[in-house]
C-alpha cells in the first residue's frame, strides 16, 4: 500500500470537491447580484469537467477570467477554513461508520432464527425443562 499515492489521490478528490462547493457558493452569490450570469455558470458547470476541478477551472479562466478568479477565491478560502477541521472530523467519522457497521453485522449473524422449527422436540424453546434431575 503506497500511503503517499492514497494522500495525493485524496487530496486531489478533496480540491475538486472543494471546486464544486465554490462554484456552487458563487451561483448562489449570483442569484442574487445577477442572475443571467449565475444560469450561464450553471449552465456551463453541467457540461461534466468539474469531476476534475482543475480542468474545470481551466476552462473556466478561458471561457470567463472574472469568475474563474471568484471560484479560485472561494475555493482558497473554504480550503483555509474547512481543512483545518478535517483531519479529526474524517477520523472520528470513519470509526463512527465502522463501528455502526460491526454492529450491525454483528447484530444480523447473531439473530436467532424462531421461525424455524427444532428438529429435536425435547430442546424446542416452549417444551418446559425438566428439573426433576436439579434437586439431587
Amino acid at each position: 500500500m503506497d500511503l503517499k499515492q492514497v494522500a495525493k489521490d485524496t487530496a486531489k478528490v478533496l480540491a475538486s470537491y472543494l471546486t464544486y462547493q465554490s462554484v456552487r457558493i458563487v451561483i448562489d452569490q449570483l442569484s442574487e447580484t445577477n442572475p443571467p450570469l449565475a444560469v450561464w455558470l450553471s449552465g456551463f458547470s453541467s457540461k461534466g469537467k468539474i469531476q476534475d476541478g482543475e480542468a474545470y477551472i481551466q476552462e473556466l479562466l478561458l471561457e470567463n477570467q472574472e469568475l474563474g478568479f471568484r471560484v479560485v477565491t472561494v475555493r482558497e478560502y473554504l480550503a483555509h477554513d474547512v481543512v483545518e477541521f478535517l483531519p479529526e472530523m474524517v477520523r472520528a467519522n470513519i470509526q463512527q461508520a465502522n463501528m455502526e457497521h460491526r454492529r450491525q453485522y454483528l447484530e444480523r449473524v447473531t439473530q436467532l432464527n424462531w421461525s424455524v422449527p427444532s428438529s429435536n422436540p425435547e430442546s424446542s424453546i416452549d417444551s418446559e425443562p425438566n428439573l426433576d434431575n436439579l434437586s439431587s
